[in-house]
């Protein structure tokens, strides 16, 4: 073998230990390595720091609003736009939805803004988005078939202009990336996975790390890498909130049924940074909080722009974990696992396979949603609250504006 060919036996080792390709990993030891990466940055960062007072400061207000608000993963349901069946459809619609979730934000005035008009209201931001998939929906247009993204004679630019129609003059940002994303995962999904999505949670064997880890190997559009001081970063924000996404409109059974859940972090867009620094948690060098503040792009993958993401994933750690310190009884409970490193609920595939045929495809309402605090449903928390900031014109500081398709 020469220096330039890969030993496939270590290639094989490697991505073993990454929980990468499906079922040939064990779900037990899958890392994203997201956390980790976040870390280093932090650790090397020059233009964003934390302070650790207010990072504690901010853990008790979180958690004492959180408590407050009752806020778990019931939550998410409850908004009407978000999908109410527990079934396949839902599980196709969340993975089209969170395929296409970015670059939402604009530089006009919000009356002038990209907005979808549906049910009587006008939505715009990440909510833009789900309004304009159910309406598409409702005018029976199969907007979340891998089968209709492939085919280029019906799934047209047109037709994705039609979906996003908006109510202003300003079209949705990056359309012709939203119908690449879309063409490239439907050959994916129909080429490696039966055309179903649905095949890609059984092939990571219901384990968060795997799943995205998968993502980010067989969906070049999920694979939000970049380098910082010459080491590679994983952030895999689109990836993350999809794994979310599922484990909380199911409640963290069925399809969402994830017993290492809590290896996600939080999801590192722009929304979260801005409130983390309005909380005080997140500082910024004066040349980085000026170009904020004047509103000037920060290009995707600058060293701003990562310290900007890295460093608020390792800031909503420290708060889960400053949170779990004052008050134990916030620590998640995990599913238990097998000792042979499968979840105890491995077999959910074939049950959830009867479930369907027999009609029964809505999660049990009568048991508990999952206890405890994690980086998932603080993120979730941080960003309903920071849009209600901005709603109410009580923002401090405007976010950063970058145009990319990672977030």
């Amino acid at each position: 073998m020469s220096d330039d060919e890969a030993d496939p036996e270590l290639l094989a080792l490697l991505r073993k230990s990454l929980g990468l390709g499906g079922g040939a990993a064990n779900p037990c030891t899958a890392e994203t390595k997201v956390l980790d990466n976040a870390q280093h940055v932090f650790d090397n960062a020059i233009d964003v720091a934390l302070s650790p007072s207010k990072v504690k400061e901010a853990a008790a207000t979180i958690w004492r609003m959180m408590q407050k608000k009752e806020y778990s993963t019931q939550t998410w349901s409850e908004h009407e736009l978000h999908p109410k069946a527990k079934d396949e459809s839902t599980v196709d619609f969340i993975f089209a939805m969170d395929l296409l979730n970015f670059s939402f934000w604009s530089e006009l005035p919000d009356d002038k803004r990209f907005a979808i008009e549906y049910r009587g209201k006008r939505w715009t931001g990440y909510w833009s988005l789900v309004a304009a998939l159910q309406r598409a929906l409702d005018e029976e247009i199969p907007i979340t078939s891998p089968s209709f993204w492939v085919d280029e004679t019906e799934c047209t630019k047109a037709l994705l202009r039609h979906v996003f129609r908006s109510v202003t003059a300003e079209e949705i940002p990056l359309l012709e990336e939203r119908l690449r994303c879309l063409r490239e995962a439907g050959r994916v999904l129909c080429e490696d996975f039966e055309g179903s999505f649905v095949n890609c949670i059984y092939s990571a064997h219901y384990s968060a790390a795997s799943l995205v880890n998968l993502l980010a190997e067989s969906f070049p559009c999920f694979r939000d890498e970049t380098s910082f001081q010459g080491r590679r970063v994983r952030l895999y924000k689109r990836a993350q909130i999809l794994v979310a996404d599922l484990w909380a409109c199911f409640n963290g059974e069925s399809f969402g049924e994830f017993h290492d859940i809590n290896k996600v972090t939080m999801f590192a867009d722009y929304r979260i940074p801005q409130i983390l620094h309005q909380l005080g948690c997140l500082m910024y060098s004066p040349p980085l909080e000026s170009h904020i503040r004047q509103l000037k792009p920060i290009p995707s993958g600058s060293t701003w722009e990562v310290e900007l993401r890295a460093t608020s994933i390792w800031c909503v750690e420290l708060i889960r974990q400053e949170i779990e310190r004052q008050h134990p009884e916030a620590k998640p409970k995990t599913n238990p696992v097998q000792s042979n490193g499968h979840p105890s609920s491995h077999d959910r595939r074939q049950s959830l396979i009867t479930e369907q045929k027999n009609g029964a495809t809505q999660t049990s309402t009568d048991k508990p949603a999952p206890s405890g605090v994690n980086a998932i449903l603080i993120d979730f928390f941080l960003y309903d609250t920071m849009k209600e900031l901005e709603k109410n014109g009580n923002e401090k500081i405007p976010h950063h504006r970058t145009r990319s398709i990672w977030y």
